[in-house]
């Protein structure tokens, strides 16, 4: 059990603890923070994180296998089968990654958004 988090804090419960992440909840947490962090910057675990937010320095035609090369390295720790990756481009350096993955017989899709800066959102996230 992983504390739950939601937009970078963490979620009070109803007790004046904090709320707890478990099973597909704890896993869709952990793979949304290792697409999102920056590869690199954690000076003790130097491989957590991806390299998403470079993508914009790339050209146009080796973006969509740089993403899918990019998550592939982020999740190659947890239980998760990348099956697909789809890069959609907005402009102005903004893009979308939308990631379908394997987990435990079922399914998982996870989006996120790159911006103009190599900032990150969190678009959606389901099973």
């Amino acid at each position: 059990m992983e504390l739950e988090l939601r937009y970078g804090d963490y979620v009070p419960d109803q007790t004046g603890g904090l709320r707890r992440a478990v099973g597909a909840d704890a896993l869709l947490q952990r793979v949304l923070f290792r697409l999102t962090a920056r590869r690199g910057t954690f000076p003790f675990w130097e491989t957590l994180g991806s390299r998403l937010w470079e993508l914009g320095r790339l050209p146009a035609a080796e973006r969509q296998a740089a993403a899918r090369q990019y998550v592939a390295e982020a999740l190659a720790e947890e239980a998760v089968q990348v099956e697909s990756v789809s890069l959609s481009e907005f402009g102005g350096g903004r893009a979308g990654i939308a990631v379908e993955l394997s987990y435990e017989g079922g399914s998982l899709a996870v989006s996120v958004g790159v911006g103009g800066e190599g900032s990150f959102e969190n678009d959606s996230g389901n099973l």
